[in-house]
């Protein structure tokens, strides 16, 4: 099997002594050999917590109860070290089953502190629970439609988050209660497209890793969520300099192996440094340069490990190369990138990001001359767009502006683009409407098109404008 480069079954029977037969269960030992040997490469606390529990279990059984205590003492040592309180109170209820059926000469002391311990540790544990499954909900609304699309979308929100967090003290909370409490938090501002708040949240997310430096090592894959989201509103917010500052610090610690380099954060450190250095382009509006900068080393990195990307990664990645490819005029390349979105079979995740695939497809094809089937692919994306249940005034405005754009004569294109532009900058700031121009900057392809300049021009000159000295 190793010497092979993809699995080939007939292979392996034709060159071993192994009946078909035989196959299934020789894999699964082999799979099995291979878990155990990995295991005993590891050297994390909960790995070593673990074994702390299993020896103590041994000893148990064998009827070696001060033994059995011991090592019951040396894994709450470490659970405690490591705030894992779920396991830790794993370790207490044994302890207090010991305690409570055989005479260890322990019993009169330790019982009343017993007690207190797991009370304690169940109402933390209830606590860090409650923050958790919220955190989850959220993350999991957001992958499903985005951000909000209208009032009813912000109100079911705003009750959702207010009737399912906790009461807390924030200065008696520990790392993962904070930890998912920041989460929560930067979620739900996230959904709410309320930047701001979602900036200070995902600050504190990853100023509490700087503050418990072992924890990057601990919890590496939530400290890389953090910094990407503090990117993120970053970008949002167009903080130029802060943006280049935080992600220039990120880049460093992940050169500097300050984070732990696993499959699991392998992913995500290709993932936000790319994403980010796109957004960094994106900004200044260097689309060019991005595509011979960043392409050919995403790329590169890409095949190493597309095999091990889930759909909702492959999307946004295909979304973020699309409109580099967009900005950079290259429109053949932007409609590839964008297909391979419009083609996911699963309707369920992101929809706001395969909705506005479409509308940057439309665009896209006008630009490129690829209209002969426009009416086709207007219709389609119109159906999407109802279909999801995403159907509002900009999207209208735009789809309509295509629709009747055959009938308009050349002469008066041009007056066209201005009337729309006109009609849409009204909505920049409007609560729900302002979320197209998130994945879209739509504005400046229109004032392109009115100045008869390139997008990748307009851009950078409104960059360098809002960044003069």
């Amino acid at each position: 099997m190793n010497k092979i480069n993809s699995y080939n079954e007939q292979k392996i029977l034709n060159n071993t002594l192994i009946k078909k037969e035989q196959l299934s269960n020789m894999k699964a030992h082999l799979y099995n050999q291979i878990l155990i040997s990995l295991k005993k490469l590891q050297h994390t606390y909960d790995i070593q917590i673990r074994e702390y529990l299993d020896f103590a279990k041994i000893l148990y059984n064998k009827g070696l109860y001060i033994q059995s205590l011991k090592f019951l003492g040396k894994a709450k040592i470490v659970a405690r070290c490591y705030e894992s309180n779920t396991i830790l109170l794993e370790i207490v209820e044994f302890e207090k089953m010991i305690e409570s059926q055989h005479i260890t000469r322990s019993l009169y002391s330790r019982s009343g502190e017993l007690s207190a311990d797991s009370q304690e540790l169940i109402e933390k544990i209830q606590c860090n629970n409650a923050l958790s499954s919220l955190s989850l909900e959220l993350y999991g609304l957001y992958l499903k439609v985005g951000y909000v699309r209208n009032e009813k979308d912000k109100i079911f929100i705003e009750t959702y988050f207010r009737t399912n967090l906790p009461k807390f003290d924030i200065d008696k909370l520990n790392f993962y209660e904070k930890l998912f409490l920041y989460q929560a938090q930067v979620w739900y501002h996230y959904i709410r497209q309320d930047f701001i708040m979602c900036y200070r949240s995902s600050y504190k997310w990853v100023e509490l890793f700087q503050n418990h430096t072992k924890a990057k090592k601990i919890a590496p894959v939530s400290y890389l969520k953090g910094y990407h989201y503090l990117l993120d509103t970053l970008f949002y917010l167009n903080h130029y300099s802060k943006f280049v500052d935080v992600l220039q610090k990120f880049e460093q610690e992940v050169k500097n192996g300050e984070i732990l380099i696993n499959g699991n954060t392998k992913i995500l450190i290709f993932m936000y440094t790319y994403t980010n250095r796109i957004n960094k382009h994106y900004m200044e509006g260097s689309f060019s340069e991005g595509i011979k900068k960043v392409i050919p080393p995403l790329f590169i990195e890409l095949k190493k490990i597309f095999n091990y990307l889930d759909s909702h990664y492959i999307m946004v990645l295909y979304y973020k190369i699309a409109c580099l490819y967009f900005g950079s005029g290259d429109n053949q390349n932007t409609i590839r990138y964008l297909s391979k979105i419009m083609e996911n079979k699963k309707k369920n995740l992101r929809q706001d990001l395969q909705c506005f695939a479409r509308l940057l497809h439309l665009i896209a094809c006008y630009e490129s001359g690829l209209d002969e089937n426009m009416d086709q692919k207007i219709q389609s994306a119109y159906k999407f767009f109802i279909q999801m249940d995403d159907w509002y005034i900009v999207q209208k405005k735009i789809i309509h502006f295509f629709k009747n754009l055959g009938n308009v004569y050349p002469h008066q294109i041009r007056n066209q683009f201005k009337k729309l532009r006109d009609k849409l900058v009204k909505y920049n700031d409007h609560p729900y409407e302002k979320r197209t121009f998130l994945y879209l900057d739509i504005i400046s392809w229109l004032n392109s098109k009115i100045e008869n300049k390139s997008v990748e021009l307009i851009i950078k000159e409104k960059f360098l404008k809002n960044h003069q000295k």
